[in-house]
């Protein structure tokens, strides 16, 4: 009974609210994680994307509009992680407050002396346990010019790591994954990496993944759907987890 109530609740947003065919053709034209799908993952992305705007409120600030094209990109940027777990994996938080540029939240830090220190660091995205989504739309639009880059799918991986306490590098995993060999994938490849860059070698993912196991589960999370080929070839114990975790394979 369930199952037919939400089927009958996602047929009537839908139908209700559709996304027009040229904005989801823009949004796909602009979203390269979807430009790889299949017909029919696409589909099914559109559909979750239509759901998240209904279920999701974007909130733009400091003057920034965002059109109908720009709430439908970011969309599906969003759901890209969740295209075959499903957006109850998103459910808990409600907000995505989008600024127009990097924003620099003011930080209060208390040091290991006890010193109490003052902190402001601009930011490309920020994600709150069971609060908001933060982003930087300038960097939503920089995804198509850095490769291997998506502060959305950033973020919404720090979502998902969130889902069992706080953001550790260790998102709930499927019944059948293994946590052992989910822990000896981004352990080795963790410490190989923090090896090689002792050693000033250029690295196969972005240097800000070894801020810390959280950091390093989202960048890989975006590189597996921005460049899967790279993350495969360099780290290919990370990208099988990854495919287990996602249930995609992105290229």
């Amino acid at each position: 009974m369930f199952d037919r109530l939400r089927n009958w609740r996602v047929r009537r947003v839908v139908t209700r609210h559709p996304i027009p065919e040229p904005l989801w053709q823009a949004a796909l034209r602009r979203c390269a994680p979807a430009q790889r799908l299949g017909a029919s993952d696409q589909a099914t992305l559109r559909v979750l994307a239509t759901l998240f705007l209904e279920q999701k409120s974007l909130e733009p600030v400091q003057g920034l509009e965002l059109g109908d094209a720009d709430r439908v990109l970011l969309a599906a940027h969003a759901c890209i992680p969740i295209l075959k777990l499903g957006l109850d994996w998103y459910d808990g938080w409600h907000s995505i407050i989008v600024y127009p540029d990097a924003f620099v939240p003011h930080r209060t830090q208390t040091d290991e002396a006890g010193v109490v220190h003052q902190t402001r660091t601009a930011m490309a995205g920020e994600a709150w346990g069971r609060g908001p989504v933060i982003l930087s739309w300038a960097d939503v639009l920089g995804a198509d010019r850095k490769p291997g880059h998506n502060v959305v799918i950033h973020e919404m991986a720090h979502k998902l790591d969130m889902l069992n306490g706080d953001a550790n590098g260790f998102p709930p995993l499927h019944r059948r994954m293994d946590r052992r060999a989910w822990s000896a994938a981004f352990s080795g490849a963790w410490d190989r990496l923090r090896d090689e860059r002792s050693k000033g070698l250029a690295l196969p993912i972005d240097p800000y993944a070894l801020e810390s196991p959280a950091e390093f589960f989202a960048v890989a999370s975006e590189q597996f759907f921005e460049t899967p080929a790279a993350l495969q070839q360099h780290l290919p114990e990370v990208y099988r987890q990854l495919e287990r975790f996602y249930r995609q394979h992105p290229f």
